[in-house]
């Protein structure tokens, strides 16, 4: 059983100003306001909260500074920000607007120095990598662009090699499982654990508490970062007016659904299950 004491961090994926949803990366469902969100779960005991541009590598920008700037004097817990990061001019201006700190994909698959520089810099607690696993005919990629490259690389010897060049964090996403509410890969999650010092978060795939439960005490993860099983829960809670970009249609159809705030309850549910977390 994993004995520390494991994070639970809200993920807003956001395209233009507005929070998305999809499934293995893409099919993108508009779910409303991104701050409401985010202050909701703030309110409702989240350890940290992850901020993704969805498509900031795709087009070569990131439009998260003004949006860090507004949550970070408003929502007091460690904000992680990613999409676009590709410079260290990047890196300092989200800090500077509030980030605590940075998840970098695509710049470290195109040079693994910008690791190195980052976080000589910055210090390594600062720099976030995320790997973006996907499984094909049982062989594991890793992948950039959100999912939508796959390189050639496999997953555990990427993990071992920016530890080795100074991130401070791994932010695994299994594209395979995202959004599909059937559990975490386990498999390639336990073994990048094994395999590194850092701390580990673990994202895709959890449908239910039982399946947050299982990923802790399989592997040594340092904490679950959820997306579908918190907003789900409560986008209907929030007075937005849907625009037109992505599955709009699925906020019309759902919008007399039942409000639960699933952070809170995963929290008393790990707590009874004997889990460490912040209560």
């Amino acid at each position: 059983m994993n004995k520390n004491l494991i994070r639970i961090i809200p993920k807003l994926d956001i395209k233009n100003g507005l929070l998305i949803k999809g499934i293995n990366l893409e099919g993108l469902r508009v779910l409303g306001n991104p701050y409401e969100f985010a202050e909701f779960y703030y309110k409702s005991g989240a350890d940290e909260i992850c901020y993704i541009d969805n498509v900031a590598t795709l087009y070569g920008t990131n439009n998260l500074q003004k949006f860090v700037t507004l949550v970070s004097k408003n929502i007091f817990v460690p904000l992680s920000v990613g999409g676009g990061i590709k410079t260290i001019q990047d890196i300092e201006t989200m800090l500077n607007s509030g980030a605590d700190k940075v998840s970098i994909n695509s710049a470290a698959i195109d040079d693994i120095n910008f690791i190195n520089e980052a976080a000589k810099k910055f210090g390594s607690s600062t720099i976030v990598t995320n790997i973006e696993t996907i499984k094909i005919n049982n062989k594991y990629y890793i992948s950039k662009s959100n999912g939508r490259d796959i390189v050639n690389i496999d997953p555990v010897s990427w993990a071992k090699k920016i530890q080795d060049y100074g991130s401070g964090e791994i932010f695994i996403t299994c594209v395979n499982n995202e959004g599909l509410k059937s559990g975490f890969d386990i498999n390639i999650i336990g073994k990048i654990c094994k395999n590194v010092n850092i701390p580990v978060i673990a994202h895709g795939g959890a449908g239910k508490f039982e399946h947050v439960l299982k990923v802790i005490n399989e592997t040594s993860i340092s904490g679950v970062s959820l997306s579908s099983l918190f907003h789900y829960g409560i986008f209907n809670k929030f007075d937005f007016k849907s625009k037109n970009i992505g599955n709009t249609s699925f906020l019309e159809n759902n919008k007399n659904s039942i409000t639960k705030d699933n952070l809170k309850e995963l929290k008393n549910y790990l707590h009874k299950k004997k889990i460490k977390v912040r209560i």
